[in-house]
């Protein structure tokens, strides 16, 4: 059977608990949007594959749980991740000051070189804002990070925002993936494939799409 992908990343998703990451997922993965928020327990993921400048790319896509009570369990995760979502509400400012808290843990916990994204979801909510969008840009400014306004209701970004980190995943990797083109087999991503099918324990099955 040919292959249907050239090269597997992981995505993690992070932020408080109610932010909308699951919907986020759920948006890019399925198209779905639902509003009943049930919280994420633990860790789920889901997967996609798009095409990035000819290349093929299989995203695998944690979505973690935002309760403390699950940090020690998500922070195994980080480990593993090429590309991080750290998201905040733009209608919870406790959730945009938390941005702070979370930057630390990748810090500690992430490889070095994961690639970044801030997002400020629920843009839709405009009448509940209260985080000003220039103070999310600011913030991205600050770590060097790209900044995007979501909106899983409306889809605004959405696409953009996964395409642009899976881009920074890639230029990041970029001389494995010229390796890739051809033989030998670049080290770290065939690593990555061959864990594929290697969960963590207690690692979760893909989750339905309920946020």
């Amino acid at each position: 059977m040919a292959k249907q992908y050239d090269v597997l990343f992981r995505l993690l998703l992070l932020g408080d608990s109610g932010v909308g990451k699951t919907c986020l997922l759920c948006r890019f993965t399925d198209n779905q949007f639902h509003p009943a928020h049930i919280s994420t327990i633990g860790v789920d993921f889901k997967m996609k594959t798009i095409e990035v400048d000819g290349i093929k790319v299989r995203i695998q896509i944690w979505d973690t749980a935002g309760q403390e009570r699950y940090q020690t369990i998500t922070k195994q995760y980080y480990r593993r991740a090429q590309g991080i979502f750290l998201v905040y509400d733009i209608s919870s400012e406790r959730s945009y000051q938390h941005i702070v808290k979370w930057a630390s843990d990748v810090d500690e916990y992430a490889p070095d070189g994961v690639q970044k994204i801030l997002i400020g979801n629920k843009a839709d909510e405009e009448h509940k804002r209260q985080v000003p969008k220039e103070q999310g840009l600011q913030l991205a400014r600050e770590y060097g990070m790209d900044f995007y306004e979501t909106s899983a209701c409306s889809n605004l970004n959405i696409k953009e925002s996964f395409t642009r980190l899976t881009e920074l995943v890639l230029q990041a990797h970029r001389k494995e993936l010229e390796e890739l083109r051809g033989p030998p087999r670049a080290p770290t991503l065939a690593r990555l494939e061959e864990e594929e099918q290697q969960p963590l324990q207690g690692e979760d099955t893909p989750k339905t799409c309920w946020c």
